[in-house]
């Protein structure tokens, strides 16, 4: 039966309690109730497009939340996954996650997935198997990423995975797999996403799971592929995507092409940046990648971006979203994309957000339309619209803007 960790709506949960809670319910823990809570924001995107708040600093027990993941479940349910943060990136972050069982309308109460007192936990990543598990990927660091040593040390970065087999409502404890998914020398940081990990469909490697990193040391970026050919009980290390000179490739999704390759879209971060995003291909299942280029449609402030398969050509036409601040200035003019030719051009966009934009995650939910959870507004909340097909493909095409040298993480 379903628990409600004992707290008022939206409250932070104490770390005595939490503690009590990671260590008696360590199998499976973080039981979720589902609360009539209304979290419409009152204001509207697009025509009658609602946008629903649904992480909201202070409100819900947090000075800051950022860093949105977001999948629907097998059943249909939305999971929203965040940062709790107390100060900035490399702040003591929690790991938290709000569920939707009405298509977005409705959120519950935060659940803390886990709490590691001073140390930062950063970078939600999930992905749902076809079995219905879904399994969250994430970092733990003492230091963030400036400070962070190379191997598996105290002052080094540390992969976790939790998976729930309920549709989001109980979750395995941490489990470590830091060893698996990060090189011992020479790499001080990683990052999972953030966003989500995919599944191949085709090819040779087909059940695949492919889940998007980066890793440093700071200021010389380089992007992979973990991977696991088992569910997820073990996992591999791809090769870094061969530079082009232009900046560095950063935060990082991917997607499946629909010949089985797969192609990875990132983040353009440092010296000799041209504000637009990178993108490069592997035609074995993200083990090797093609030299890294950029693409002159996909503008970008420096940011991270969210892409996913929507349709496949079996299923009348071929279809990968594209969601970012389509600026080259600042973090707003939150725009969706569509691709019919395999990420070669986007003809189709629809305004998601003119205001503050920042980070995002897109799903593809059970009625068809398509669930973004983004930042908005400098951060004041990560809020949730939902975007029907016919809107995406009936709107026209306008961006552009000026570019600066300014970064944000």
């Amino acid at each position: 039966m379903p628990r409600l960790l004992p707290a008022p709506p939206h409250r932070r949960v104490s770390r005595p309690f939490v503690s009590a809670i990671l260590s008696t319910f360590a199998a499976s823990c973080f039981l979720v109730a589902m609360l009539p809570i209304d979290a419409r924001a009152g204001d509207r995107a697009t025509g009658n497009r609602e946008i629903v708040d649904i992480f909201v600093p202070k409100q819900d027990g947090y000075p800051a939340i950022r860093i949105p993941s977001l999948v629907t479940t097998n059943d249909g349910t939305l999971l929203a996954f965040a940062e709790g943060r107390q100060g900035g990136d490399h702040s003591d972050n929690d790991m938290i996650m709000k569920r939707s069982t009405d298509d977005g309308s409705t959120w519950s109460d935060v659940v803390l997935m886990n709490d590691q007192g001073k140390l930062s936990l950063n970078n939600p990543q999930a992905v749902v198997l076809d079995s219905g598990r879904v399994l969250l990927m994430y970092q733990r660091s003492k230091h963030g990423e400036h400070k962070a040593s190379e191997g598996y040390g105290p002052d080094s970065y540390f992969t976790f995975v939790q998976t729930s087999d309920d549709d989001g409502q109980t979750w395995s404890a941490p489990h470590d797999v830091s060893k698996q998914v990060k090189r011992e020398k020479n790499v001080t940081s990683v990052a999972a996403g953030p966003g989500i990990g995919i599944i191949l469909r085709n090819g040779s490697h087909k059940g695949r799971i492919i889940m998007p990193f980066n890793q440093g040391p700071y200021n010389n970026w380089r992007v992979y592929a973990a991977y696991s050919d088992d569910d997820g009980q073990t996992w591999n290390i791809g090769d870094v995507a061969p530079g082009d000179g232009k900046g560095h490739a950063n935060e990082v999704q991917m997607v499946e092409l629909a010949d089985g390759r797969v192609m990875l879209n990132a983040r353009t971060q440092g010296k000799g940046s041209t504000k637009h995003r990178k993108v490069a291909v592997s035609d074995d299942g993200g083990q090797t990648w093609s030299k890294l280029q950029i693409d002159q449609t996909l503008i970008e402030p420096t940011c991270q971006a969210s892409i996913l398969r929507y349709s496949w050509p079996s299923e009348g036409k071929s279809r990968i979203l594209f969601a970012n601040p389509a600026s080259q200035t600042k973090r707003e003019n939150g725009v969706l994309r569509v691709s019919y030719d395999e990420g070669q051009t986007w003809p189709d966009q629809t305004n998601i957000y003119a205001g503050g934009f920042a980070y995002s995650c897109v799903t593809r939910m059970q009625d068809g339309r398509i669930g973004v959870l983004f930042e908005r507004d400098n951060y004041k909340t990560i809020s949730f619209t939902a975007i029907s097909l016919s809107e995406l493909e009936r709107s026209g095409s306008q961006n552009g803007s000026d570019a600066t040298d300014k970064e944000e993480n």
